[in-house]
């Protein structure tokens, strides 16, 4: 069965400025910086301009994610990437063990930086409007990164260094805020997540979080054959069920009681009531997903509904 949020709830304005205290703050400078990054995650840093933000992630060997980023650029040496703090110090550790005699220092820099989300009509009070996805505007000392939109409502990632004035705005709860996250479709890698997909089971090939033409990178081979050679059978869904999700929860499918069809890689109430989340699942299941035949965390759980996607896959393009 698939499912519609009511018109009422996609069109009721969001609007205001939540303090996200559960995202922290990579910082890596200096002159071998890009050079560095590039060959480590899925994005091409080396073109990626001042003006604008991207997502990425860190892979291991078997092209499974152990991070992902919201990433952009300070300076031509300094990138900051911005990822959740439960996987910011086992991430760090790890990118700086292939620093080796690359001119680039890793630190973690999220004491230094206040991180805030912008719904709605609070963006127009900072830029005086919207701008496109994963562009990037500068006040100041801060900079602004526009995120996918959830619900319908634009979203975007305040940065600025810590101390300074928050952006204008109503406060927004961050339960609202991370509503609006699940609803934008993308999944942010956590830590009850970690490794447990490769980018295009999140469809970070379809969001721009994979550059398929840069060079190589931990994992590039597999996610490369994952996408051009057809063997790439989960993909990311949005859901609503009454139960209460929980990140890393399995997914059952009617035809199958015993094997899990899926994982929740992110959830959040719905004002509404109940929860949406965003499930990695087989696509053989999400095509037979009729009423009650996909269940939380077993096959007796409670039914998950599917929801339309807020953008096209890649290979629907």
């Amino acid at each position: 069965m698939t499912l519609s949020t009511t018109d009422a709830e996609i069109s009721a304005p969001v609007s205001g400025v939540a303090e996200l205290a559960h995202l922290g703050v990579i910082r890596v400078a200096g002159e071998d910086t890009v050079k560095f990054l590039q060959g480590q995650l899925t994005q091409d840093v080396a073109l990626l301009s001042l003006s604008e933000a991207r997502l990425g992630a860190f892979c291991n060997v078997k092209g499974r994610m152990q991070a992902s980023f919201v990433i952009f650029k300070r300076s031509p040496e300094e990138v900051l990437l911005v990822c959740s703090r439960d996987i910011l110090p086992a991430t760090l550790k790890r990118l700086s063990m292939f620093v080796l005699r690359a001119k680039a220092m890793l630190s973690d820099a999220s004491a230094e930086f206040a991180l805030y989300g912008v719904a709605g009509n609070a963006i127009e009070l900072i830029v005086g409007g919207n701008r496109p996805v994963w562009t990037k505007s500068d006040i100041g000392d801060a900079s602004l990164m526009f995120l996918h939109p959830g619900a319908g409502q634009p979203r975007a990632l305040w940065c600025a260094p810590a101390g300074s004035p928050r952006p204008e705005g109503p406060l927004l709860d961050i339960a609202r805020w991370n509503w609006l996250e699940v609803r934008s479709g993308i999944a942010m890698i956590t830590q009850p997540i970690f490794e447990a997909f490769v980018p295009q089971m999140l469809n970070y090939e379809s969001v721009g979080g994979v550059n398929f033409k840069k060079g190589c990178y931990p994992g590039q081979e597999i996610v490369a054959r994952s996408q051009f050679r057809g063997t790439l059978k989960r993909r990311a869904y949005l859901a609503h069920t009454a139960g209460v999700p929980a990140v890393g929860q399995e997914v059952f499918h009617a035809s199958d009681a015993e094997q899990p069809c899926g994982l929740v890689a992110a959830a959040a109430a719905t004002p509404s009531g109940g929860f949406d989340a965003i499930v990695s699942m087989q696509t053989s299941a999400a095509a037979d997903a009729g009423e009650g035949r996909l269940t939380l965390g077993s096959a007796t759980g409670t039914p998950l509904a599917l929801l339309p996607l807020p953008y096209p896959l890649l290979e629907d393009i």
